[in-house]
């Protein structure tokens, strides 16, 4: 009996400090510390091939015939998702990600399959139209991120549509330098032209298979590097490529830099495909406008 009454006390000690810290802890510790190896096979048969036409996609997203119409710019998912997500850096890997979903985005204020959070990307990221949802194009991305999840547990994200190895998002000490008004634009430029502009241009347009960071064929004011703080805790983990090791303030003023620039503004009901030809579109936000360029914030 007293064994029980302590398994019972600490029980609630546990859930009164779950309550206290806002929710319950996420990801939970079934998870390994570092981000594994992505399965060294790929599933037999259908499967096998939908899964590699979806990291075909993933790799090609602006070129492929199935997904090229849907893509309004010169970026593909690796763009972001470095080494089409198989890697282990940071914020762009695709291991983990698919035992999160569903998932609840306070951007869309409404719970999101991982195919939700596919096709916004193209929305954004791509400054595209939402692919067909069911669409062979669609179901081969989610295969391909599912299969890059094998083995590892399902825990669903109850907060934001991001995989456990990506967490905590955005980076603590890049929101601390923002909301601190720690910004310098001007030290951004500095930055970028040392770090930056060999693969992606003096002028941001791009060099070779390197992306556009700004202008027309980049991503929209409504994609998430458009937000100098998600934009910033990508660049501290992930760039210059091949040797990430920029520090949290030249990240974040490369960043308002790049998004001082102008850029395609995103408007919702543009990117959504003609009504009865692309599912349902799952959110609970019908309308969002957001003006380019993105930084400095506009005054309300």
């Amino acid at each position: 009996m007293r064994k029980a009454y302590l398994s019972l006390l600490a029980l609630a000690v546990l859930a009164l400090g779950v309550v206290a810290a806002g929710g319950f802890p996420w990801p939970s510790q079934n998870f390994p510390k570092e981000v594994p190896n992505p399965p060294a096979s790929y599933p037999p048969g259908e499967l096998g091939e939908m899964v590699k036409l979806g990291e075909a996609i993933v790799m090609n997203t602006n070129t492929h015939p199935l997904t090229k119409d849907y893509v309004g710019n010169d970026l593909q998912c690796k763009s972001c998702h470095l080494q089409g997500g198989k890697g282990k850096n940071r914020y762009a890997t695709f291991v983990g990600v698919a035992t999160s979903y569903p998932a609840y985005s306070p951007r869309e204020k409404a719970v999101v399959s991982l195919e939700d959070r596919i096709l916004n990307c193209f929305m954004r990221s791509m400054n595209g139209t939402r692919l067909p949802v069911g669409s062979k194009a669609s179901i081969a991305m989610a295969a391909y991120i599912t299969w890059l999840s094998t083995g590892l547990p399902v825990d669903q994200n109850p907060n934001k549509p991001i995989g456990a190895y990506n967490t905590p998002w955005p980076d603590p000490a890049i929101v601390k330098l923002v909301k601190a008004g720690s910004v310098d634009a001007d030290h951004g430029k500095q930055v970028y032209e040392a770090q930056c502009a060999a693969c992606h241009g003096p002028d941001g347009q791009g060099v070779g298979a390197f992306p556009p960071v700004w202008g027309d064929r980049s991503y929209n004011a409504g994609a998430g590097m458009a937000n100098v703080i998600k934009g910033a805790s990508w660049v501290k983990y992930n760039m210059p490529l091949g040797n990430a090791h920029l520090s949290d303030q030249d990240a974040v003023d490369v960043m308002a830099y790049v998004n001082s620039h102008p850029r395609p503004s995103f408007k919702l009901t543009d990117h959504l495909a003609p009504a009865g030809q692309a599912g349902v579109y799952n959110s609970n936000v019908p309308q969002q406008i957001i003006e380019a360029p993105t930084w400095p914030p506009k005054k309300k």
